[in-house]
């Protein structure tokens, strides 16, 4: 089968189209023939090298997410599985390719209406935004800011915000376009990557919701309300200064919180009743997603491209 692989750590060139062999599902498997490959920016993240010193290696595929027909099962699996339009979560790669290898229990069935292409742009962001807002503690009435909303995840942060009563929903974007793209979404105010840009926003947020992280990270931990909550899902800018930590201590008196989520902490089933949940919002036309582009999968390369300039507003996807 084709796939896509690291080859060398750094620039989208270093990733390369191979040949593998098929890979034959192990027990509580499921081998899927890939129809949409989700591209994200954790994939982007490993591709820099900058998980390297987590286990990732030059060789390693990537792709979190795909959704596509279930070809075979290893033991334990139902064979009911097989010829099911899926979406599936791989874990840490292995879904740019033509056949992907997923644990039944990360698979969850397409329902009537939801193209493979929408599955995997709110399959995996899906989950993380509403699992982002219920660890800030968000409650209606509160005003929320998603830093580097363009993104599949923070898309769908401001459509689940707007929809769970937020008093404000600001979002930063590089420009007044995105911007007004994403007021259609639920957005109340738009600003630049700075926080600047709308004098109408409010002064500070209940939450922030941050996806990129970087060394602009405590300048929005300034930002918040007394008792606000940062939530990080997301290094797309690199990581935060050493010392950002200083920023909530200087506040002490103003009772702020930082913390960091990964999907991956939340238990299997709470995840796959969301998913479940969304999923059916969607295909009846209450969850948007946004599609940035569709590419073939031996175009990974420019896809990547497009997502270190800056280019992607939504989610590119992959097709065999």
């Amino acid at each position: 089968m084709k796939a896509v692989a690291i080859q060398a750590f750094g620039s989208p060139e270093g990733m390369k189209v191979i040949d593998l062999p098929a890979p034959v599902p192990a027990a509580g498997q499921v081998l899927i023939a890939t129809e949409a490959i989700g591209v994200g920016g954790v994939d982007a993240v490993i591709r820099r090298g900058a998980l390297a010193a987590h286990g990732f290696a030059e060789g390693h595929v990537p792709g979190g997410e795909v959704a596509g027909t279930v070809t075979a099962v290893g033991d334990g699996v139902g064979i009911s599985w097989v010829g099911r339009r899926v979406w599936a979560s791989t874990g840490v790669g292995g879904g740019y390719a033509e056949q992907a290898i997923a644990p039944v229990g990360e698979v969850l069935p397409l329902p009537p209406g939801l193209s493979a292409v929408d599955a995997v742009t709110l399959g995996g962001p899906g989950v993380v935004a509403h699992f982002a807002l219920a660890h800030a503690r968000f409650a209606p009435g509160e005003s929320v800011l998603v830093r580097g909303a363009a993104g599949s995840i923070g898309i769908t942060a401001v459509q689940l915000a707007a929809r769970g009563g937020a008093a404000a929903v600001a979002v930063t974007t590089s420009s007044a376009e995105r911007g007004d793209r994403l007021r259609t979404l639920g957005a109340t105010h738009a600003l630049d990557r700075s926080g600047n840009g709308d004098e109408d926003a409010p002064a500070g947020y209940d939450v922030v919701l941050d996806v990129v992280a970087g060394v602009g990270m405590p300048a929005f931990l300034g930002r918040l309300n007394p008792n606000g909550r940062m939530v990080v899902v997301g290094v797309v800018g690199g990581q935060p200064p050493a010392d950002f930590g200083t920023t909530i201590m200087a506040a002490f008196r103003r009772s702020l919180s930082f913390a960091t989520f990964s999907a991956g902490t939340v238990a299997g089933p709470a995840r796959r009743a969301v998913r479940t949940e969304q999923f059916a919002a969607a295909s009846r036309g209450e969850l948007r997603t946004v599609v940035h582009e569709v590419l073939p999968l031996e175009h990974a390369v420019p896809a990547h491209r497009k997502m270190d300039a800056g280019e992607v507003f939504g989610r590119i996807v992959l097709t065999p």
